[in-house]
């Protein structure tokens, strides 16, 4: 499953499943810069957003599965092939940002989250019970 958002539509992703969701705004689509990580706390989760193209938007965890830290908002961004990828700053396992899979470490899943955009800000799809302290 791709993590491709276009203005005209959305995909699912492997992390939740489409009747929990809810739509929380994030950040303006302005506050990114092209390949670059930052972090955002919705609903008490820290999320991880990148901006690849005004079309293209990536949102998975902020926090690293190998280390646990809150950290992959500093990863490098990159490519396998055609895949968009994040590497951990710390340890640089390779993660796809669309699928969350690891390439480096097949027993590590990286939580990727729906995104959208409406009105200049980016949501992002959440559980709607997602409670879980950062």
């Amino acid at each position: 499953m791709t993590m491709t958002m276009t203005l005209a539509d959305t995909r699912r992703t492997a992390a939740v499943t489409r009747s929990a969701l809810v739509w929380e705004r994030a950040c303006a689509l302005a506050d990114l810069e092209p390949s670059w990580g930052e972090a955002a706390l919705i609903r008490m989760k820290q999320i991880a957003l990148f901006l690849l193209s005004p079309t293209e938007i990536y949102a998975v965890d902020h926090r690293d599965p190998h280390t646990e830290a809150n950290v992959m908002a500093r990863g490098i961004v990159g490519s396998k092939g055609d895949r968009p990828t994040i590497a951990s700053p710390l340890h640089k396992e390779v993660y796809d940002l669309g699928t969350g899979e690891c390439f480096t470490n097949p027993t590590l899943v990286l939580n990727t989250y729906e995104t959208r955009v409406v009105g200049g800000y980016i949501e992002v799809a959440v559980e709607s019970g997602l409670r879980e302290a950062a």
